[in-house]
């Protein structure tokens, strides 16, 4: 049987999109599954010329795939991906991503395909000088979307903003989940219960601020979206 395979997407960059797939990577492991995050575009590499979220969802896969079918598009400055890929002179490639995936869907049970930023990021250009983003890397791969909140001020218009293009694109939205990175932020709860009546999809888990045990100790407050429970 094939592999279920997820995109996740955010309300915006810096809102913990790689932490919460390394906890959904574990949520999976955890319940017996051989799981596996891709992330097919990162700009931003480390003395040792690796992207830390790529490191960090090579760590929480329980099998190995090759480096360079986690992450096909490693670009060097840490700047928003279409800059970059200018700067380095490469196109990417939504068919060399798609291969990526069919591969690892070879070998695991459980895949999550981590979007770059929020859900419109600008993405380049591809070899025919057209213009593309993440939303369109989302609607080549066919993916069912988790879509991770970032909860602080100003989440709620982001998220119906990115829920609204999301469904215009006719993509799936398997779940969603609440990630508080700020741990002051007022009224949480209403907040929450808000996005709850406005989110068309299932909420998948609320992760506290800085959970015990990081990634993997997030997972306790996680659960998988109904399809692959």
């Amino acid at each position: 049987m094939s592999a279920s395979a997820y995109f996740i997407t955010g309300t915006d960059t810096e809102i913990g999109k790689t932490f919460v797939s390394c906890a959904l990577l574990h949520c999976a492991r955890n319940q017996g599954f051989r799981a596996a995050g891709l992330k097919p575009v990162a700009a931003g590499t480390e003395a040792d010329g690796e992207n830390e979220d790529v490191r960090q969802i090579r760590a929480a896969s329980s099998i190995v795939l090759p480096p360079a079918q986690v992450n096909r598009y490693c670009f060097q400055a840490a700047i928003a991906p279409h800059l970059a890929a200018r700067e380095e002179g490469r196109a990417i490639d939504f068919a060399a991503i798609a291969g990526d995936l069919a591969g690892a869907r070879k070998q695991a049970d459980f895949l999550i395909v981590e979007g770059a930023g929020g859900f419109r990021v600008p993405l380049g250009v591809d070899r025919s000088g057209r213009t593309q983003d993440s939303a369109d890397l989302a609607v080549a791969l066919g993916l069912p979307v988790i879509f991770v909140v970032g909860m602080r001020l100003g989440c709620i218009n982001h998220s119906l903003l990115s829920i609204e293009a999301i469904a215009a694109r006719r993509l799936q939205i398997a779940g969603w989940v609440a990630n508080r990175i700020d741990p002051a932020m007022s009224r949480f709860a209403e907040n929450l219960e808000t996005l709850r009546q406005l989110i068309p999809a299932p909420l998948l888990g609320t992760i506290p601020h800085a959970p015990t045990g990081g990634a993997a100790g997030a997972a306790e407050y996680l659960q998988l979206p109904p399809a692959q429970r």
